[in-house]
């Protein structure tokens, strides 16, 4: 018998708390939401491992990402319980329960027809939450402006359509592949456009539709 509670504590305590995550509300939040059910099946032992969790069925680049990363994403937003949030490429929903307890909505985004279903189970009972089924890509206009739009994945290319959708003093937390490594970036919309700064090196897999544009040299 699998002690779950036990092992997400040990995940708080030994992965969260070490790694400047300090607001106690993403702490209790983490410490609250059954990350293993958010795992497949043969996946669910391994939900509290510090590394990203795989969710199968051929999806290479789907995965819930690294505890720590998210914690350090969350961290950086510094989500309002008056904030409305975009989660890019939710999955099966977990970063979007996590988000459900610091935020005021939350629009869980999942262009994966299956990974949608299972999001929308899983995230239920939280009246706060909305699973929109659509391109990664193309964000969430008819929801928009957000205050905060995370990214439960990479990108290879700045996504210019979904930080259009950006309220004024609202923050885009992402990983962006390129140059020597990839890094966790914190970009806010100011009245000159928007801004970014380098925040930590993570590398998570790159979410559908943000991949790099190929080059062709002649």
């Amino acid at each position: 018998m699998v002690d779950f509670p036990a092992l997400r504590t040990k995940m708080v305590d030994g992965q969260v708390r070490p790694n400047d995550v300090t607001d106690l509300r993403i702490i209790d939040a983490m410490g609250e939401v059954a990350r293993e059910d958010f795992a497949p099946e043969d996946q669910k032992t391994l939900a509290y491992l510090d590394r990203d969790l795989p969710l199968g069925n051929g999806r290479a680049a789907r995965v819930l990402i690294q505890p720590m990363v998210l914690a350090r994403l969350l961290q950086f937003a510094n989500v309002k319980p008056t904030d409305k949030v975009l989660e890019v490429g939710t999955a099966s929903g977990y970063g979007a329960a996590v988000l459900a307890r610091l935020a005021g909505s939350v629009v869980a985004l999942e262009q994966d027809q299956d990974l949608a279903a299972i999001a929308r189970r899983q995230l239920a009972g939280l009246a706060n939450v909305a699973v929109v089924e659509a391109s990664l890509s193309k964000g969430a206009a008819d929801a928009a402006p957000f205050d905060v739009i995370i990214f439960n994945g990479a990108v290879a290319t700045f996504p210019d359509t979904i930080a259009g959708q950006l309220a004024k003093g609202g923050r885009l937390l992402l990983v962006e592949e390129g140059g020597s490594a990839p890094w966790a970036k914190l970009y806010t919309r100011g009245d000159a456009g928007v801004s970014g700064r380098p925040l930590f090196n993570a590398s998570v897999p790159i979410l559908p539709g943000f991949q790099a544009i190929e080059t062709f040299a002649f």
